[in-house]
């Protein structure tokens, strides 16, 4: 059974949310779950759910928690024992495969980094978010905000990490990689995208070439590549979008309750986008590169996307993604410099 731990001091729904999504994780799949946290306030939340004693739940206490306002650099230097610091090291001590947490992403990141380690032949980790096309598949785009700063050879590394996870959690047998940039001739774009995609053709994937901010929902490319800075503007531009896109059809909809026939219709059709697009679907953001697995999920999740990250820690674990990564980029570093 594989086991991971699970930050429940992180995020703004804390310890709720992550003792509801645990508990619901460890019902619904073949997982172990770790609590991480002070332990009498873990305690007093799992009281409130009945039956938790017969789940595959255990607590470890962590007297200390990082906040949204601490740095990356006091989360790891001053606060030793925070819960982020604790559930990353019982994956680098074994005692976990995994872990997932909603709080302080520089923090997690930082910590997850110097604690883990890094997978060998990867020089900086990377955030892969999930993004959903109009063709019923998802999209990953790595990286969505763990490197401002990016050289060629970092988003090659990224390329191949990308592949392999949608090869891996999304069944894609041969996918579509494509790199971000303002239009899809080569010519076009910065130093680094220029630079990046001869590096990008030599790799033995299916390299599509250049794709336009437009082709994260078209369903065009399965893989995205693209730099942390441009990625995390692209993913906070999408959930801003899709906030007014919910509010938008919400009051046409209420304008529609006189006719309750099509109403009613409407409804359903409402439901079912609001459904595509919840981000508690997709669980949290694999920080791809780092040994052992860490889930990053966003601050305001809900018990639905606590639940979910579990899994996608499990599947992760499961598939042994790292060990894929690292033994893909040596056989490919024979023949080129990734």
């Amino acid at each position: 059974m594989v086991t991971i731990a699970v930050d429940a001091m992180g995020g703004d729904h804390a310890p709720e949310a992550e003792v509801d999504g645990a508990i619901r994780a460890a019902r619904a799949y073949p997982v172990q779950v770790i609590l991480v946290g002070r332990e009498e306030v873990i305690r007093k939340e799992l009281a409130r759910h009945d039956g938790w004693r017969t789940l595959a739940i255990e607590t470890v206490h962590a007297s200390e928690i990082v906040t949204m306002e601490d740095s990356a650099a006091k989360a790891v230097r001053a606060k030793r024992d925070s819960s982020i610091r604790v559930a990353s090291r019982l994956v680098r001590d074994g005692m976990a495969q995994g872990f997932v947490s909603a709080g302080n992403t520089g923090a997690i990141m930082a910590t997850a980094k110097m604690t883990q380690g890094m997978v060998h032949g990867v020089d900086r980790p990377a955030l892969a978010s999930v993004f959903p096309t109009v063709k019923g598949t998802a999209a990953v785009m790595m990286d969505v905000g763990a490197n401002v700063d990016c050289t060629p050879q970092m988003l090659a590394q990224f390329a191949v990490m990308g592949e392999i996870y949608s090869r891996v959690i999304f069944g894609n047998d041969n996918p579509r990689v494509g790199l971000l940039s303002i239009g899809e001739e080569e010519h076009k774009g910065n130093d680094l995208t220029r630079t990046a995609t001869p590096l990008l053709k030599t790799l033995p994937l299916r390299f599509i070439g250049n794709v336009e901010g437009r082709d994260l929902y078209s369903g065009k490319a399965d893989v995205i590549v693209c730099d942390g800075f441009i990625g995390n503007v692209a993913l906070k531009v999408s959930e801003g979008l899709v906030e007014v896109i919910r509010k938008i059809l919400e009051q046409a909809l209420q304008e529609t309750i006189a006719r309750k026939m099509g109403y009613l219709l409407a409804r359903r059709a409402f439901a079912d986008f609001r459904r595509r697009l919840d981000y508690s679907e997709y669980g949290g953001a694999p920080l791809l590169g780092v040994k052992g697995v860490c889930i990053i999920c966003h601050g305001r999740s809900n018990a639905n996307a606590i639940k979910n990250a579990v899994r996608i820690a499990a599947q992760y674990a499961d598939a042994r993604i790292n060990q894929r990564i690292e033994t893909e980029l040596k056989r490919w570093s024979e023949t080129v410099q990734v």
